[in-house]
């Protein structure tokens, strides 16, 4: 009876002492997870498919602003597509059967998404910071060519950049493997320092910075507006540009914060961390969340989810239907 349960808590009996050993979760825990986090990754799907055709459908959409919110929502409907079912796997499942290239190939494609939406999210803070400071010359500035090429280069670095990163992931993808049926990743100290000063601090201070350059801009706005007579106040402008800029510092740093938590503590970061389910999901549920910022708060987002829903968009002519 010991020798059976011993046997069956192996990710490959017939390997023995090679083979690695796990407790298998409880049934109704493991169909809990299963249902909560396809829920998610449902949700991340469908909600950045909404952004998605939403921008693709409607004329009045195909400006360079818009242009970046449907870049950001490809990267982050993929992570709901590719990434999150793949960890829920991870997380659910005792032992990883599907292989040394999957595993390694699973990392990098998680991590180039993520840091793709992360690039976007960068150059949407750019792109209001243009707008809002710079109205005169926006036109000028900020060209669908110009934006084009600044979405293939944010896609083109993320590919690269953690390609070096993970590079000798690929190349030795069981490296740090102890046992037969493990995925283990490790980063090591340098190379998570790198990555949280491109990946983390950099985006970070940039959004801070333009965003509270968007809310100065806003308040001297008002002010001139208010001075000319305008019946318009400066407190009511300065609670809409602080309430933009603190959900997406908040919620940026809420998400990223704990995965860069051991770069910052001086540590190797690796998913064999007990803590590692809880930050990475963390860290991809932020991809959930970027269609709620940067799509809900627009009116024509609303508009576009009834002509979606209502099937409106199935007539003809409904591409030139007015939603700003």
């Amino acid at each position: 009876m010991t020798d059976g349960l011993q046997r069956g808590e192996l990710c490959y009996p017939e390997l023995g002492n090679s083979s690695c050993r796990g407790l298998t979760r409880p049934r109704s825990e493991a169909v809990l997870l299963y249902v909560l986090l396809s829920c998610v990754s449902v949700l991340t799907v469908s909600l950045n498919l909404l952004v998605i055709i939403s921008i693709s459908h409607f004329k009045q959409l195909h400006a360079p602003t818009h242009l970046l919110l449907l870049s950001l929502a490809i990267s982050d409907l993929l992570v709901g597509l590719l990434v999150m079912p793949v960890e829920t796997i991870r997380l659910v499942e005792t032992c990883w059967l599907m292989g040394d290239v999957v595993c390694a190939l699973s990392y990098i494609v998680g991590f180039s998404l993520t840091s793709a939406s992360v690039g976007n999210m960068v150059l949407i803070s750019i792109d209001r910071y243009t707008a809002i400071c710079f109205p005169l010359h926006y036109a000028s500035i900020i060209t669908r060519g110009r934006v084009e090429v600044c979405v293939c280069l944010c896609w083109a670095c993320s590919v690269l950049y953690n390609g070096l990163i993970l590079k000798d992931h690929l190349r030795q993808p069981d490296k740090h493997k102890s046992c037969q049926g493990e995925c283990l990743v490790v980063i090591d100290y340098v190379s998570g320092t790198i990555d949280l000063v491109v990946t983390f601090i950099g985006p970070c201070s940039v959004i801070f910075v333009l965003y509270a350059r968007v809310f100065v801009a806003a308040v001297s706005q008002a002010r001139a507006l208010r001075a000319r007579g305008v019946r318009v106040t400066a407190k009511n402008s300065e609670r809409k540009a602080a309430r933009t800029l603190g959900v997406v510092i908040l919620v940026f740093l809420m998400s990223f914060c704990p995965y860069y938590y051991p770069s910052l503590a001086g540590q190797d970061i690796s998913n064999d961390a007990s803590s590692w389910a809880a930050v990475s999901w963390l860290l991809y549920f932020n991809s959930c969340l970027n269609p709620l910022i940067y799509a809900f708060f627009y009116p024509w987002f609303r508009k576009a989810i009834k002509h979606i829903l209502t099937m409106e968009i199935l007539e003809k002519g409904s591409s030139q239907a007015n939603i700003l």
